[in-house]
C-alpha cells in the first residue's frame, strides 16, 4: 500500500506542473476508480514524509473529489457508507493538525460536506468540535475554529428559513457557551503573554477566527447568548480595536499583519451590528465612531493598512445611513474635518498607486473600475462621502467644492508638478456628482442639481483628452474614465464628436490609456435608452469599425505568449461589442477578422488562463458566425473546423462547451445543407457517454445535436446511430439536473425522424417517462412532459396526434391515459407560461376536439368537455407571436457563478423555435379550424358542445363557431 500511496503522491504533485498536468490527471482519474481513493488522499495529506507540495495537491484534489462525488441530486451518498463514515471521523482531527494552506483546502471540503449533511446527517460534528477546544492551546483551537468557520460562514448569503434557523439553534445550543468561554480565555492569555511574541501571534490568530465566528453566528439574527453578554462582547471588540503592541508590528508594507486582520474583522462585525441590530448596538456606536476617527486620522498610507481603512470607512458609511447617528457629522466644521482628515487622504493618489499604474497596469484597471474591488481606499472613501452627501447635501457640496476649486487652482499654477491635485479634483467631482447607484450598464444615470457634468468636462477635462503631448497618462485616463462614468449624461450629438477621440487613444503607447479607451468604447457602444435603442447609431461605429478592429487586434496580438495575449479582457470585450454593433457590415472584412480570431484561438488554447478573456473571445466568434455566416456558411465552417477540432482532440476542457455551441451555430446558419463529412466524423465521439459526464458539456452538446439532427437524420438512421441518440435522451431525462435537455433532444428526434424509424422505440420512451412521472417527478419534469404530449398531439402531419399517444400509453399500461390526462396534463396545461408552449397546447387541444376518435367516442364529458374548457381558458389570454430580440446582453463576468460549468454564448443564443410559424392569429386559427371541422363532420362540433359543455362554456365555444 505504501508504494501505491507514494506513486499517487508523486502523480498528484505532477498534476500541479503544467508540463505534466494532462498525463497526471489521466493517471489520477484511473486511480479514482479504486476503492478507498478518498481515504488514500487523506492519508497523503496526513503524512509529512510526502512533502508540502504533494500534501497540498492531495488536499486540493480531495476537495474537488468530494465536490463531485459526495452525493447525487437526491442527496444519496455516491461513496460507500464506510468511506463516508471514515471521512467524517478523520477529517476534523486531520484539519487541526495540518499547516494553514492545507487547512484552507480541507476547510472547503468540510463546507461541501456540511452543505449536504449538516446538521441532521452529521449531528455529532459540533460536539466533536467543542470537545477539542482547549483553554490554553491556540494552535489546536485555531484548527477547530477554522473548521467551525468553514461550516458557519455558509449562513452568510442565505435567506431566512425555518430549516436554517433550526440548524443555527442546534449550533448555538452546543457551541455558544464554549465559544464565549474561549473568547474570554483567549483575552486572558493575551493579557498574560505581552512579552511572548510567538504565543501572542498564535493568540491573535485565534482572536481573528473568533471575530469571524461572531459575524457568522450573528449574520441571520443576534444570538440570545450574545444579547445576554452584549456589553462584555462589545467591550472586548472595542479593546482590540484600540489595542496595540510593538511585538505584532510587521516590517512588510504590503501584507496586513495580525493587528490589521483582527481590527478589519472587528469593523466588519460592527458594520453588521449597525445595519441589523441598532436597537441593541445603538448605545455603543459613539465610542466606536470616535475610535474609528482616531484610527483613520493616524494610520499610515502603506498598502498593508488598505483593508483596515476600507473596513473602517465601511463602518462609518453604515453609521451615516442612520439619521440618528449621522447627526454627529451634520455641522459644517465637523464636515470640513471629515473631508480633510478622512476623505481626502484616502482619495488622493499615493506613490504606491502610481507604481501600480506603471508596473501592473491590468491590476490597476481592475481595482479602479467601478464595482470591481470594494476594498480599495478610494472606493470606500467615495462610498462614505456619497452617503454623507445623501444625508447632508448642501453642507457636503459646499465643503467639497472648496477643495475641488483649491486643487484645480493648485494644478493651474504648476500643471507638471501638481498633476495629482487635478486627479484628486476630478475624482472628488465625480464622487459628489453621481446621485444614486452607478450601474455597470449605464454608469451614472442621475446627477445632483448642483452639478453640470458637461460644463465641468468642457472647462477642466476635455483638453486632456484632445492634447497629444504634455499630459500625464493618469490625467488622460481620468478624462476617458469621466466619459465612461457619465456616459448616460452625454447626448448623441456630443458622442458623435467624442467617439473618434476614444478611437484615437487606442493608438496610445500607454497600456492603461488604450485599455481604458477600449473599456469606454465598449460600454458606450452597448449604451441604450429607455426604449432599448442604442445611443450611438450603428452607422457611426460602422464607419470606424475596420480601423477600430485592426487596432484592437494589434494590441491583443502584441505578444504570442498565451498568458500575456489573454491578459487584457477589456480589449477582447471591445472586439466583441464592435462585431455585435456592426452586424452584417462585418461581411466585407470577414477574412481579416476571421484570421485574427483563429490565431488567437490557437494561441490561447495552449494555456487557457483568463476565463473573462476567452468568454469574450468566443462571443466575438459567435457574433461573426451570426452575422457573416448566413451568406457564406462554407467559408466559416471550413476555416473554423480545424482549430475547433484541435481543441476537442486536445481536450481543452475550458473551451469544449464553447466549441460545441459554435459548431451548432455554424450548422444553424445553413439549415438546408446536408451534414458535411466534418460533422459526420464528430458524431461518434459526441454520442459516446464519456463526453456527457461533464455537466458543463450537456447543454452545449444537446444544442449541437439539435443542429446536426435536422441536417443529418437520414445519415444517422443509415449508420444505426439512432439508438445511441435515444440512449443519450434516457441518460439525460433520468436526472433532475438535465431532464429539460433530455426533453429538448427527444422533441428534436421526433421532429426529424420518420415515424417508421421511431415506432419500435416509442413504447420504451414512454415507459421511461411514465416511470419518472410516477417515482420522482419535479415540477419542471411535469411541465416538459405535458409540453411533449401537446407537441405529439399537435403533430398529426407526422403520423402522430392525440390518438397515437393514447394508443401508445395503452400499450404500456392499460387504462393509464385517463388518470394522467385528468391529474397531470389538463391541470398543468393551465399553468403553462411560455407563449409557444401555450400556442402548442392550443393547437393540440383544437386538434383533439376535432380529429381524435377516442375523445369523440370514448372520452366524452371528462375528455372532450374538459379539453374544450381548457382550450377556452388558454384562449382567454391569447399567445403572442415570439418577437425577434435584437438586443444582445453578454454574461455578467463578475457574477459568482460565471465560468462554473456551462456558460451560454449570448451572441448565438438559440432563438425560440416556433413549430407552427404560419399560425400568427391563434384565436382566428382556432375558429377557422373548428368551423371547417364542424362543416366536414356535419355539425358534430355544435352537437358535442351542446351535449358535453356546461352553461358557462357553451356561449364561449359558440363564439368561435360563429366567427
Amino acid at each position: 500500500m505504501a508504494s501505491g500511496l507514494q506513486g499517487l503522491a508523486q502523480t498528484l504533485e505532477a498534476s500541479l506542473d503544467p508540463a505534466q498536468n494532462k498525463q497526471a490527471e489521466a493517471a489520477i482519474g484511473e486511480a479514482e476508480k479504486r476503492p478507498g481513493f478518498s481515504i488514500s488522499l487523506l492519508q497523503i495529506v496526513a503524512t509529512e514524509a510526502y512533502g508540502p507540495t504533494a500534501r497540498l495537491a492531495s488536499a486540493l484534489y480531495f476537495k474537488n473529489y468530494v465536490k463531485r462525488n459526495w452525493t447525487d441530486e437526491n442527496a444519496n451518498y455516491k461513496l460507500p457508507q464506510d468511506e463516508v463514515t471514515a471521512i467524517k471521523r478523520e477529517l476534523i482531527g486531520l484539519m487541526i493538525s495540518v499547516p494553514p494552506n492545507i487547512q484552507f483546502q480541507l476547510g472547503d471540503a468540510i463546507g461541501i460536506i456540511a452543505d449536504s449533511d449538516f446538521w441532521e446527517r452529521w449531528d455529532t460534528l459540533v460536539d466533536d468540535l467543542v470537545s477539542r477546544l482547549t483553554p490554553d492551546k491556540p494552535v489546536v483551537n485555531n484548527g477547530v475554529l477554522q473548521v467551525a468557520h468553514s461550516i458557519f460562514k455558509r449562513w452568510r448569503p442565505l435567506y431566512r428559513t425555518d430549516e436554517l434557523f433550526t440548524e443555527i439553534n442546534h449550533v448555538l445550543s452546543k457551541f455558544g457557551t464554549p465559544f464565549l468561554t474561549l473568547l474570554e480565555s483567549t483575552d486572558t492569555l493575551i493579557n498574560q503573554s505581552q512579552s511572548n511574541k510567538a504565543l501572542l501571534s498564535q493568540l491573535f490568530a485565534t482572536l481573528n477566527l473568533t471575530i469571524k465566528l461572531i459575524y457568522d453566528l450573528s449574520v441571520q439574527d443576534l444570538p440570545p447568548i450574545f444579547e445576554d453578554n452584549f456589553s462584555a462582547i462589545t467591550s472586548l471588540l472595542h479593546k482590540y480595536l484600540t489595542y496595540d503592541t510593538p511585538l505584532l508590528h510587521t516590517d512588510d508594507e504590503n501584507d496586513a499583519g495580525p493587528l490589521e486582520l483582527v481590527k478589519s474583522g472587528i469593523f466588519e462585525a460592527l458594520s453588521l451590528y449597525v445595519q441589523k441590530y441598532e436597537d441593541a448596538f445603538g448605545e455603543h456606536v459613539d465610542k466606536f465612531v470616535r475610535s474609528s476617527w482616531n484610527l483613520l486620522t493616524t494610520v499610515g498610507t502603506e498598502p498593508k493598512y488598505d483593508i483596515l481603512v476600507s473596513k473602517a470607512l465601511q463602518f462609518l458609511t453604515s453609521v451615516a445611513r442612520l439619521s440618528s447617528h449621522a447627526q454627529s457629522f451634520s455641522d459644517e466644521s465637523t464636515m470640513g474635518q471629515v473631508v480633510e482628515r478622512v476623505i481626502l487622504p484616502n482619495l488622493t493618489l499615493r506613490d504606491i498607486d502610481v507604481e501600480l499604474f506603471e508596473d501592473e497596469p491590468i491590476e490597476y484597471i481592475r481595482r479602479d473600475l467601478e464595482g470591481s474591488d470594494s476594498d480599495t481606499r478610494r472606493r470606500a472613501a467615495t462610498d462614505f462621502l456619497r452617503q454623507l452627501l445623501a444625508q447632508f447635501e448642501k453642507i457636503v457640496a459646499k465643503t467639497v467644492f472648496k477643495y475641488i476649486d483649491h486643487y484645480l487652482s493648485e494644478y493651474s499654477q504648476n500643471p507638471k508638478a501638481n498633476w495629482k491635485s487635478k486627479d484628486t479634483a476630478v475624482y472628488l467631482y465625480s464622487s459628489i456628482a453621481a446621485k444614486g447607484a452607478v450601474t455597470a450598464s449605464h454608469g451614472v444615470k442621475n446627477t445632483y442639481d448642483f452639478v453640470n457634468v458637461i460644463e465641468f468636462f468642457q472647462k477642466n477635462i476635455a483638453k486632456d483628452l484632445v492634447s497629444d503631448t504634455g499630459i500625464e497618462p493618469i490625467l488622460k485616463v481620468d478624462a476617458i474614465k469621466y466619459l465612461y462614468t457619465f456616459r448616460s449624461q452625454i447626448s448623441k450629438e456630443q458622442w458623435h464628436d467624442a467617439l473618434p477621440l476614444l478611437v484615437k487613444h487606442l493608438g496610445s503607447s500607454d497600456y492603461i490609456v488604450y485599455s481604458y479607451s477600449a473599456v469606454a468604447l465598449e460600454r458606450v457602444m452597448a449604451l441604450t435608452n429607455d426604449l432599448n435603442q442604442p445611443i450611438i447609431p450603428s452607422m457611426d461605429v460602422k464607419t470606424l469599425s475596420a480601423q477600430l478592429l485592426q487596432q484592437l487586434f494589434e494590441l491583443i496580438e502584441k505578444s504570442s505568449d498565451p498568458a500575456k495575449l489573454q491578459e487584457n479582457e477589456f480589449l477582447m470585450r471591445c472586439v466583441m461589442r464592435v462585431l455585435i454593433v456592426i452586424r452584417e457590415e462585418v461581411i466585407p472584412i470577414t477574412d481579416s477578422v476571421l484570421a485574427h480570431l483563429i490565431n488567437i484561438t490557437q494561441t490561447i488554447s495552449r494555456n487557457p488562463s483568463n476565463p473573462r478573456f476567452y468568454y469574450y473571445h468566443f462571443e466575438a466568434i459567435g457574433a461573426l458566425i451570426r452575422f457573416a455566416s448566413p451568406p457564406q456558411p462554407d467559408k466559416l465552417e471550413t476555416a473554423l473546423y480545424t482549430p475547433f477540432a484541435t481543441i476537442l482532440q486536445n481536450d481543452v476542457q475550458e473551451f469544449v462547451p464553447y466549441v460545441f455551441q459554435l459548431f451548432a451555430a455554424l450548422l444553424e446558419a445553413n439549415p438546408s445543407a446536408s451534414l458535411s463529412r466534418y460533422y459526420l466524423s464528430l458524431l461518434p465521439p459526441i454520442l459516446s457517454p464519456e463526453l456527457w459526464v461533464s455537466k458543463g458539456n450537456v447543454p452545449a452538446l444537446v444544442r449541437l445535436l439539435s443542429a446536426m439532427i435536422p441536417r443529418g437524420a437520414s445519415e444517422i438512421a443509415k449508420n444505426d446511430q439512432l439508438e445511441r441518440l435515444l440512449a443519450i435522451f434516457q441518460l439525460l431525462v433520468a436526472t433532475k439536473l438535465h431532464e429539460t435537455y433530455g426533453f429538448e433532444l427527444l422533441e428534436c428526434i421526433i421532429s426529424n425522424f420518420w415515424l417508421s424509424s421511431l415506432e419500435k422505440y416509442y413504447p420504451t420512451i414512454l415507459q421511461i417517462l411514465l416511470t419518472r412521472l410516477d417515482t420522482s417527478k419535479t415540477e419542471v419534469f411535469k411541465v416538459r412532459f405535458v409540453r411533449l404530449y401537446h407537441f405529439i398531439s399537435a403533430k398529426e402531419d407526422k403520423g402522430l396526434g392525440t390518438d397515437f399517444f393514447i394508443n401508445l400509453t395503452e400499450k404500456v399500461q392499460t387504462g393509464i391515459f385517463v388518470p394522467i390526462y385528468l391529474t397531470i396534463i389538463l391541470p398543468t396545461t393551465e399553468k403553462l407560461v411560455r407563449p409557444l408552449d401555450r400556442k402548442t397546447a392550443v393547437i393540440s387541444l383544437t386538434k383533439t376536439l376535432t380529429t381524435s376518435r377516442a375523445f369523440a367516442e370514448k372520452y366524452t364529458i371528462k375528455g372532450w368537455g374538459y379539453s374544450c374548457v381548457a382550450l377556452l381558458k388558454l384562449l382567454e389570454n391569447p399567445t403572442v407571436p415570439a418577437t425577434s430580440d435584437e438586443l444582445i446582453v453578454d454574461q455578467d463576468v463578475d457574477d459568482m457563478s460565471f465560468g462554473v460549468g456551462f456558460t451560454q454564448l449570448m451572441t448565438i443564443r438559440r432563438p425560440v423555435r416556433d413549430q407552427w410559424p404560419d399560425i400568427t392569429d391563434v384565436k382566428g386559427w382556432v375558429g377557422a379550424y373548428l368551423r371547417e371541422a364542424d362543416q366536414k363532420l356535419q355539425g358534430r362540433m355544435r352537437k358535442f358542445a351542446e351535449e358535453r359543455l356546461d352553461a358557462e362554456a357553451k356561449p364561449l365555444f359558440a363564439e368561435y363557431l360563429r366567427k
